[in-house]
């Protein structure tokens, strides 16, 4: 008897509004733009040539990916679900803060040590990885094949956290470049607790 095995893509939406203007986004709900949704697109046909068929589609309830997580959707004719674990960091006082702005009032430290909230009232990185990982639990344990659609901080945290890296402090070790529409496939053996990352595309 073969061994069930569980398929899991990673896929970052495509460009938003905030990309354009340099606005700082986390938990701000920035759309995407026409060529976001244009990159959406493009890899759901890639999706489909390829013949990449999925039992589900989770995104994150920021429209960014939903409007991604739609799209591709409804040209696999698959149905999209939502999850608040899959949002971004929060990235709290420089949500919506364009980079200039914020860079001005809120300077970053040479340091911060990964249990500090994230500028004043945001998530600590310890909180971002313990939230990809339960998001990453869930995932397993429907089994068969998903695709994610979220944002390049959380996919990171999730990939760091199959991989045995620790959350990303003061942007040092481990990171995985999403780029627009980029995503990562990987295949887990829940008999074995083997992961294996046979595909990373970093953007559309």
């Amino acid at each position: 008897m073969s061994e069930s095995r569980v398929h899991v893509t990673l896929l970052r939406h495509g460009r938003s509004q905030a990309d354009d203007e340099r606005i700082h986004e986390g938990h701000y709900d920035s759309p995407l733009t026409e060529v976001g949704r244009s990159q959406a697109h493009a890899r759901a046909r890639d999706f489909a040539a390829r013949g990449l068929r999925f039992d589900r589609v989770v995104a994150s309830m920021l429209q960014r990916a939903q409007e991604t997580a739609a799209i591709v959707g409804a040209a696999l004719g698959v149905a999209v679900e939502s999850d608040a674990d899959w949002q971004e960091m929060n990235s709290g006082l420089l949500a919506g803060l364009p980079f200039d702005e914020a860079a001005r009032r809120y300077p970053q430290p040479n340091f911060r040590n990964p249990y500090e909230p994230y500028v004043v009232s945001g998530e600590s990185d310890w909180e971002v990885y313990c939230r990809a990982a339960r998001a990453v639990e869930k995932v397993v344990r429907r089994g068969g094949s998903t695709l994610v659609v979220a944002h390049g901080g959380i996919l990171n945290a999730a990939l760091r956290g199959i991989a045995g890296a620790g959350p990303w402090v003061n942007r040092q070790g481990l990171a995985f470049g999403f780029g627009d529409t980029g995503y990562a496939r990987l295949v887990y053996a829940p008999a074995r607790d083997s992961w294996v990352l046979f595909e990373f595309a970093p953007q559309e």
